[in-house]
């Protein structure tokens, strides 16, 4: 029987906080052949991301391994020294990092960086390391290589600057890659595309992979097997169909559940007694009159005719009806932030029209429109909760932000009241109003930043891929609230995700967009069911779906293969 490549037995792992040692990782066992891809789940502070660190040598200084056994490929990986182990990294294990701007040097060239990985582990020389750079880009699916070799980190989206990353762990072509999150932020096609290069890389040059994600559909598509974790222990693990067909521990058909599906409507989402306490959702009525009407938007950066010069939006024409959900949907770079963006007055309009409650806010200028007496009714939920809050502010403070700035005269008293009401609101717990960001988990940090978003009562709230990073089970209980908040508060909603499964589950209409333009339209049923157009059909058919058995797993595919062909 062949050794395996990666052998982790009973391996622990400590941190020493203020509060005293803390077990993240409990006697977890696992290994991974040569050319196999392994597949680890859970939620966050499972102990997935401890455990690649762990096999990396990175834990940083609170952390130590306090027990068990990590072998590769003979070695003993807990007892190497930091100089060997230097020599490792990168070359025989890489590692794709889930925050890549954390990941890349910000003063350095990203095509410098991927060169100094080359040259560092003998690839390539100086002389050569510059073109094998660009292969790497090009490999990566980035356009305009040697135009990108030269920029730095903050010139290029978190989509770009996670492929330059993902280009980095593949120069050297390792044998253990480990991808912690490795599309994070990514759209569904540019996803697949990036998947569909590791795998090739791993069968090409026999290569095993570790793929640490929260998305299970995911995880299906891309392992041979999956390991589930659950606070530091591994409490399944199957080959993918296996555990995807039968679950076996409760806490793997939570997350299953909690996965969306192409049928599964937002309650489905949640756990039985999660359900049990949901409210009612009324039956589906005929929306208002429009709230909001976009007409013939465009966004122009750059002076027409120079090097930089780029139409984001164009023409772009829609309207948003009182109580009703749009859905926005797209792919990285065609135009849904930058219409969010100009809706919401943070960016000044080229040509076109919105008009909002009967006024066009396009014609008043950006840096006005903070202190004008709509804005209260427009607000907007972010895509990453914790780059959203001040790290500075506790959750009360960031809650009660919108209220100091809009209604400045409001008594202290009446303020403090509004807080604990819209901090109930959103299930967020009343002791935790006087945490900071750090010492909230993604899901009461997401809370907070809904609970800021509504405490002006807004009638149009506009929501980017406001559960891109959090877990399913923590994803199911978000998009629950905010259909509750809808019915509750009145609220329209503007719906900005890459992923049609979520968007599906709360809007009533989809407009899909590419190169700033509206190319689909319709009820959200048509166009997931029925899609007109090859865009649109590549999309549904990029989306990774878990196999609920052995049926679902050949309609995939055949999806699939529809969207190729």
């Amino acid at each position: 029987m062949t050794p395996p490549l990666l052998d982790i037995q009973r391996l622990s792992v400590d941190f020493a906080t203020r509060r005293g040692t803390v077990r993240a990782i409990d006697s977890i066992s696992l290994s991974v052949a040569k050319g196999e891809t392994l597949g680890i789940v859970g939620e966050s502070g499972s102990g997935k991301s401890v455990t690649s660190y762990a096999v990396m040598n990175i834990l940083d200084r609170a952390g130590k391994i306090a027990g068990g056994k990590i072998s590769y490929g003979g070695m003993s990986m807990h007892k190497i020294s930091e100089r060997d182990m230097r020599d490792i990294r990168g070359r025989e294990i890489s590692m794709i990092f889930q925050n890549p701007r954390a990941a890349l040097n910000p003063i350095r060239k990203v095509g410098q960086q991927i060169a100094d990985v080359l040259v560092q582990h003998n690839q390539a020389t100086r002389a050569t390391a510059r073109a094998k750079a660009i292969e790497m880009l090009l490999a990566v699916k980035i356009k305009d290589a040697e135009k990108r070799y030269e920029a730095y980190p903050f010139e290029l989206s978190g989509g770009m600057c996670q492929r330059v990353v993902i280009a980095m762990a593949l120069a050297c072509k390792p044998q253990l890659l480990i991808a912690d999150e490795p599309t994070t932020g990514l759209d569904v096609t540019t996803q697949k595309a990036v998947m569909d290069l590791i795998t090739e890389l791993t069968a090409q040059f026999n290569m095993s992979t570790i793929l640490i994600t929260h998305d299970l559909g995911l995880a299906a598509a891309y392992c041979d097997r999956l390991l589930v974790m659950e606070k530091g222990h591994v409490v399944e693990q199957n080959t993918s169909t296996a555990l995807f067909n039968a679950p076996k521990k409760a806490y793997t058909k939570q997350l299953l559940n909690a996965t969306p599906h192409r049928d599964s409507y937002v309650r489905d989402l949640l756990t039985p007694d999660q359900r049990a306490k949901a409210l009612t959702l009324p039956a589906s009525t005929e929306p208002g009159a429009a709230l909001l009407s976009v007409k013939s938007l465009k966004k122009e950066f750059g002076k027409p005719g120079s090097g930089n010069h780029h139409i984001a939006v164009r023409d772009l024409s829609f309207d948003i009806r009182k109580g009703e959900s749009l859905g926005l949907v797209g792919e990285s770079g065609c135009g849904k932030s930058t219409t969010s963006s100009m809706i919401m007055r943070l960016l000044d309009t080229t040509e076109g029209s919105i008009e909002f409650l009967g006024q066009d806010i396009a014609a008043i200028p950006a840096k006005q429109f903070a202190r004008h007496t709509l804005r209260g009714k427009l607000q907007m939920v972010f895509q990453d909760p914790t780059d959203s809050l001040n790290p500075r502010w506790s959750a009360e403070r960031s809650i009660a932000d919108p209220l100091l700035r809009l209604s400045p005269d409001m008594p202290n008293a009446d303020r403090q009241a509004r807080v604990l009401e819209l901090a109930t609101l959103v299930g967020l717990p009343v002791e935790l109003l006087n945490r900071f960001p750090h010492q909230l988990s993604g899901g009461q940090k997401a809370r907070v930043g809904i609970a800021r978003a509504v405490a002006m009562e807004p009638e149009l709230l506009i929501l980017d891929e406001p559960t891109a990073a959090l877990d399913v089970s923590v994803q199911a209980v978000v998009l629950n609230l905010l259909e509750d908040l809808k019915h509750r508060l009145g609220m329209s909603y503007l719906f900005i995700s890459h992923d049609l499964n979520v968007v599906r589950l709360l809007c009533d209409r989809i407009i899909v967009m590419q190169h700033g333009e509206i190319v689909e339209q319709g009820h959200a049923h048509q166009i997931m069911d029925a899609p007109q157009t090859d865009y649109t059909r590549s999309l549904l058919a990029a989306i990774p779906h878990p196999p609920a058995s052995d049926a679902s797993v050949a309609e995939t595919a055949a999806l699939i293969q529809d969207g190729a062909s």
